[in-house]
């Protein structure tokens, strides 16, 4: 129901009028992911951000006071916030144990990193490798934009000139400065015709991660 909602919304011929919010950049948290032989799972997110003395959940604070706010705070509703590690399952068993850390990067890597899993079947590695996009706040609103799309330099150069013609401000990223996209990691579940079982991982090129297996 929430999906059919948001896609009303959407109109794949042009930039929608996105409203300004107050997404920040920092590099405080940091995401594991383990998978034993048996298929038990641990996918774990943590961030202690710059004046937060506690690290059980620093994102209780993330709402906003504006009425009518999508986010303003209220009863029995939780606020915003991007600790969001995945699990996702096929065929009753666990399939991918992944996340993406970032900031409000996370569920835009989230989404990208697992259509490259599902839809377009990379392998791990290859799925985070591949190059990304974000919505990312605007540094002014002068000309009534208040975000651009920012996308990673090996981005095909027919999709951003897709992106420019569709009314988007596009930035394309080189150099360290990719960090903005995130940091993943993967463990995904792979089959044989035999019905063999391995697990098969991958760890960020944009980060110091590293996958293993023993």
């Amino acid at each position: 129901h929430y999906l059919a909602k948001r896609a009303e919304v959407f109109d794949p011929e042009k930039a929608s009028h996105i409203v300004k919010g107050s997404p920040s950049i920092g590099s405080d948290t940091v995401y594991f992911s383990i998978v034993d032989d048996y298929g038990n799972a641990c996918s774990f997110i943590a961030a202690v951000p710059k004046d937060c003395g506690f690290s059980l959940q620093c994102r209780g604070s993330g709402f906003v006071l504006q009425e009518g706010h999508p986010n303003c705070v209220a009863p029995s509703k939780r606020p915003y916030h991007t600790i969001i590690p995945s699990l996702a399952t096929k065929h009753d068993e666990l399939w991918v144990c992944f996340g993406v850390m970032g900031g409000d990067m996370q569920p835009q890597g989230h989404v990208q990193v697992i259509l490259n899993l599902l839809e377009f079947g990379f392998n791990p590695q290859m799925a985070l490798d591949a190059p990304r996009i974000r919505l990312a706040p605007g540094d002014d609103e002068a000309d009534g934009q208040s975000y651009y799309v920012c996308v990673e330099e090996a981005m095909d150069e027919n999709v951003v000139n897709k992106l420019g013609e569709l009314g988007h401000r596009v930035k394309v990223i080189t150099g360290w400065e990719r960090s903005m996209f995130g940091r993943g990691q993967v463990v995904q579940l792979i089959k044989d015709k035999k019905g063999g079982r391995l697990w098969a991982a991958g760890s960020d090129c944009r980060g110091d991660g590293c996958a293993l297996g023993w």
